[in-house]
């Protein structure tokens, strides 16, 4: 039962997001800008952010060279330079609308480690900046075999060095935290704790329903048009929608004292990441050694995956140097059979931005910015 109140003022939007993570609340501002009148509510099932979006390494990347070389066995030279190019704008719009210091922007390096058996990625260096030179209007990879010593990596793997020249890295709880700061300060409405159960398309407005578990019974709120910012959740919604989830295993260090490094590496096509932050090392990845597992939606840690973790802090990363665990946790992510990311109209009134493939950070702001020019208003 509600009150005359709440009925009159809390139930009818001219927007609703689904999703209050980098996605949603990037989509929530460009409608701000677009619509400066609009009634705009976005709702988070969790208490915040469930996925990826507080989860993550707080890399500001676009891709290692590995990555990129695995990506050109299954995808065309002008998808893969299109995809890199989204995630470069998405970084400077993500930039130039929070503003460096709020997010804790920093260029402190960013590598990737070569193994032997990827030592035949250096021969396609020039290739790769040949390509990627009309985007980043630079050589984007360099090598820098001369900071393996410096770094204190173990020589037994890290056959080579290669420095990403385009690439930076950020404070994942600043960066979120902006964010809702600034959807707030343009009277953008979030809530929080509100799990969407479905929706219903009517000639007039979309139904959204959201059950109440305190009131034993059930919001029906209406919008002119719904948003599906869900990433890894949305088959949850959208069942015919090609996602994967993809499990996340992050782990991070208590203080080490003279840590030799700093900066974001990467290795393993991609698949294993770290970095110093707070004189802590922070590493995640793995997710191809156990795919299967993996693949849910279920926040919880993988013992195999987290062990491995703790061998490559060991026996790559900190070779010489005693380390402590303070915190393990874990993210999801979204995938497909491709890394591009989809942005479409289900109909006039329902639109989705979702699988960003790893690199929401990135995208997430190119894709709500991309949304708006698909908008039938």
């Amino acid at each position: 039962m509600f009150s005359y109140w709440e009925q009159d003022s809390f139930v009818k939007y001219q927007h609703i997001i689904i999703g209050a993570g980098i996605v949603g609340l990037s989509v929530a501002l460009e409608l701000r800008q677009r619509f400066p009148k609009a009634s705009i509510l976005v709702l988070e099932r969790g208490f915040m952010s469930t996925g990826a979006s507080s989860r993550n390494a707080g890399f500001a990347c676009m891709g290692s060279p590995t990555e990129l070389l695995a990506d050109l066995k299954t995808m065309s030279e002008t998808e893969v330079t299109a995809l890199f190019a989204a995630r470069k704008k998405g970084l400077e719009l993500l930039r130039t609308r929070l503003g460096d210091d709020r997010i804790g922007y920093a260029a402190n390096g960013s590598y990737e480690l070569i193994e032997e058996c990827n030592l035949s990625a250096l021969e396609q260096l020039e290739y790769l900046n040949t390509l990627l030179q009309p985007i980043v209007g630079q050589p984007a990879f360099a090598l820098a075999n001369d900071k393996i010593k410096t770094f204190g990596f173990s020589p037994n793997y890290t056959q080579a060095l290669i420095e990403n020249t385009c690439e930076g890295e950020i404070h994942t709880g600043k960066m979120l935290r902006a964010l809702c700061d600034l959807a707030l300060e343009n009277k953008i409405e979030i809530k929080t704790g509100a799990s969407v159960s479905h929706f219903e398309e009517k000639a007039q407005a979309v139904q959204v329903f959201v059950p109440d578990a305190l009131r034993q019974e059930q919001w029906n709120l209406s919008a002119q048009q719904l948003y599906l910012c869900t990433n890894a959740f949305t088959p949850q919604l959208f069942p015919e929608e090609e996602v994967i989830p993809g499990r996340g295993q992050v782990l991070i260090t208590k203080p080490i004292a003279h840590l030799p490094f700093k900066g974001i590496f990467h290795f393993d096509d991609g698949y294993y990441y770290f970095r110093a932050i707070d004189g802590r090392v922070l590493l995640g990845g793995g997710r191809n050694i156990d795919f299967e597992t993996e693949r849910t939606t279920e926040l919880a840690l993988n013992k195999q995956i987290q062990s491995k973790l703790d061998e490559l802090l060991r026996d790559l990363i900190l070779p010489n140097t005693p380390f402590e665990i303070e915190q393990r946790w874990s993210g999801i992510m979204a995938f497909g059979t491709t890394k591009m990311p989809i942005v479409k109209s289900f109909s006039s009134r329902i639109y989705g931005v979702f699988r960003m493939g790893g690199m929401g950070v990135a995208l997430g702001s190119e894709a709500a910015k991309h949304l708006m020019s698909m908008l039938c208003l």
